[in-house]
């Protein structure tokens, strides 16, 4: 009986040490993962601008749409026609705009305005939303042309860095951030070292013009999305890597909580199709300058705040937005490319 139970003892404290030993792939293998390193490119016009931070389509599935350094957002038309001027901010001058290797676009930005977010409401007929980091919340009307300035302090105090937007479909409420009060995007960098905490969370209601300061004191908010049931706001906070989620309705509605960890600097956040969400990672928290030449390019969330999916591809692109579309494509942002990537999952 007693050697009995000796080997029963030993044969359980060796089932457990097997599943301790491949439990991590276990864990590893419930995440799914695909490659991007093969992807087609819609070229930005030749050596005059670069960097298609945000894309957007209309709704009747037209573009992409994109946000470009010397201050415009372009339509893409097809392959024979490229890209074309959809709108830009008021008192745009194409001359001074086009940033060169003597000008850089940071020293013309201010002027010129430097588009990131960007979203349509299909509902309206096709109103795009800007989240300019230097003009504020702008918006301009179906087909185009300059946009108007909607925003550009919230209660006596400018907007300094505005950075994302989404907008609800069914009732028109526009929510975006402003990344800090300390510092504009020219130094982006300096949010993410000093830890800055001045960030807001916010939202314009079209029918009244009015802003509400739905929270304070964030550390670099970022991209936003309305959840799919429209209950609450997803937000990135960039420098600590970061989801957080602010209710908007139900009984935590006005409170805000923790989503996601995640494994890099996130930038702005789309929906997946299937109730999560897109978040693209600018870079990983502990990349290392050598070694392997592919790193994470963004991540899937599903709607419980679980990594469910990563995107990989080489190191020389950093994106700041996936965008999913049908048949399996991927539109793909990035403020240091010159060109929207489009990946097609295989």
């Amino acid at each position: 009986m007693g050697c009995s139970m000796s080997r029963l003892v030993k044969a359980t404290i060796a089932l457990v040490i097997l599943v301790l030993l491949f439990m991590p792939a276990a864990m590893a293998s419930t995440v799914a993962s695909f490659d991007a390193t093969q992807s087609q490119h819609l070229p930005l016009p030749r050596g005059t601008v670069r960097g298609p931070e945000s894309v957007a389509f209309d709704g009747q599935g037209h573009g992409p749409y994109s946000g470009v350094s010397d201050g415009r957002v372009l339509k893409w038309n097809g392959s024979k026609l490229g890209w074309t001027t959809y709108t830009h901010a008021p008192g745009y001058d194409s001359k001074l705009c086009t940033a060169s290797r003597l000008r850089p676009e940071t020293a013309t930005e201010s002027r010129c305005g430097r588009p990131l977010g960007l979203r349509f409401h299909q509902k309206t007929g096709d109103y795009l939303y800007i989240a300019d980091a230097y003009k504020g919340l702008m918006r301009v009307g179906p087909g185009g042309g300059e946009a108007t300035v909607l925003v550009n302090e919230v209660n006596g105090v400018p907007l300094r860095f505005t950075n994302g937007v989404d907008v609800d479909q069914i009732t028109g409420q526009v929510y975006f951030t402003d990344s800090s009060m300390n510092y504009p995007r020219s130094q982006h960098e300096m949010v993410t070292k000093t830890g800055d905490s001045t960030g807001r969370l916010m939202r314009y209601d079209p029918r009244t013009s009015d802003v509400t300061v739905l929270q304070a004191g964030l550390t670099y908010p970022n991209g936003v999305a309305v959840s799919t049931d429209r209950s609450h706001l997803v937000v990135a906070s960039t420098g600590p890597c970061k989801l957080l989620r602010h209710w908007i309705k139900g009984p935590k509605a006005g409170t805000h909580e923790p989503f996601a960890d995640l494994p890099g600097y996130p930038d702005n956040v789309r929906p997946d199709r299937r109730g999560g969400y897109w978040v693209a990672l600018h870079r990983e928290k502990n990349e290392l300058p050598f070694g392997r030449d592919s790193h994470l390019l963004a991540v899937r969330i599903s709607a419980n705040g679980k990594i469910v999916e990563e995107m990989t591809g080489p190191k020389s692109v950093r994106p700041t937005e996936i965008m999913e579309r049908d048949n399996g494509k991927f539109y793909m942002g990035s403020v240091e490319l010159p060109y929207v990537s489009v990946v097609t999952r295989k």
